[in-house]
């Protein structure tokens, strides 16, 4: 979703109910069939929906990394529980064991390498504790032989039944991403031209950032979801075409976030240079929106990146010509030649864009 996407619309969205509708399917098949697991009691079967919850994530390479990092939780989970049965066996109070299991599930789940499975470590030792009782083994050894199940089912579900692809979501998030820079651009022009005071710089540069972190998590969903997904060997094309979409616009949109950055600062010192100069640099920046808002492969880019350079030649030559006179607003020519630097760092991350989508 778009980074200003509600969050019922989050929720209500088609990726994320077919993901519902795909685990509530899968839970039901793993309760159903988890009696018949080997050398697991069938009193633990519902244990086996619990792991195909954890292992339903929106990419089929998720699946597999929450399942397999989920797994190693319960087994470190499983012989701390064990352990501090051992100890109660001894004559350990069962209140401090369950202090114990606790803080050590704990400090062992901030492991960064169990990932989604730290979480499962206290957990599963808090369980083996609680409710192995006298048939701990045996109980430890159907809760993760049951869990095991669950994700294994889960894990098949997401990669066999609609294996999720999401390179078209962030196709259409680079799209909205281009078109707020665009929009941006256009904005930081009207500014230079109007002396726009810089809080409605540093709204749009808060907007603008939001676009930018958004979209950078959709391509890298879209790429998680390419691994082990035999949907993705057609696609290869536009996951590459994703990426250099995604270097470009991501190049553009800092050195835009700069440039707003550098107007607002040149607003609060009095403004940028004089009337001639803006007025070149506001038309060096529109013509660098015109040359972003091309699509990949545009026959009219190489025109519009031509415009866009010159016009940026033309601002770089008025600044040089541009007298520091005696009444100059302190900063004025440093501002100015600061934003024609941004300016061109667009042009040119655009310019790799077209060579690259020709």
């Amino acid at each position: 979703m778009g980074a200003g996407a509600t969050p019922v619309r989050e929720a209500v969205s088609a990726r994320r109910l077919i993901l519902a509708a795909k685990a509530a399917a899968a839970a039901s098949v793993a309760w159903f069939l988890a009696p018949y697991v080997p050398f697991a009691d069938a009193e633990y079967s519902y244990y086996a929906p619990l792991g195909v919850l954890v292992s339903m994530y929106p990419t089929v390479a998720g699946s597999a990394r929450a399942g397999m990092q989920s797994l190693a939780g319960l087994g470190i989970g499983i012989v701390l529980g064990l352990g501090a049965l051992g100890l109660v066996s001894v004559g350990m109070p069962a209140v401090l064991a369950v202090a114990i299991v606790i803080g050590c599930g704990l400090v062992v789940g901030g492991i960064r390498m169990l990932g989604a499975g730290g979480e499962w470590v206290a957990i599963a030792a808090l369980f083996v504790l609680l409710l192995g009782g006298p048939q701990a083994d045996e109980f430890s050894l159907s809760y993760l032989l049951t869990m095991t199940f669950g994700f294994v089912v889960g894990i098949l579900t997401n990669l066999l039944i609609f294996p999720p692809l999401y390179l078209n979501h962030a196709s259409e998030r680079l799209t909205a991403l281009r078109d707020a820079v665009c929009r941006a651009l256009r904005g930081l022009a009207d500014a230079m031209e109007e002396m726009r005071p810089g809080d409605a710089l540093s709204r749009l540069r808060a907007n603008l950032a939001g676009e930018l972190d958004a979209a950078v998590e959709e391509v890298r969903m879209a790429e998680e979801s390419t691994r082990a997904n035999p949907r993705s060997h057609r696609r290869r094309r536009d996951r590459r075409l994703n990426s250099t979409r995604m270097t470009a616009l991501e190049r553009t949109t800092r050195a835009t976030l700069e440039l707003a950055d550098t107007l607002g600062r040149a607003a609060g010192d009095g403004g940028v240079a004089d009337e001639a100069t803006r007025r070149t640099l506001a038309t060096a920046i529109r013509a660098s929106a015109d040359l972003v808002e091309a699509p990949a492969g545009d026959a009219r880019a190489p025109q519009r990146l031509e415009r866009a350079a010159d016009a940026l030649d033309t601002a770089i030559a008025e600044l040089g010509r541009e007298p520091a006179g005696a009444g100059a607003v302190e900063h004025a020519r440093a501002d100015a030649f600061a934003a024609a630097s941004w300016v061109r760092r667009i042009v040119d991350a655009s310019r790799e864009f077209v060579g690259a989508t020709r």
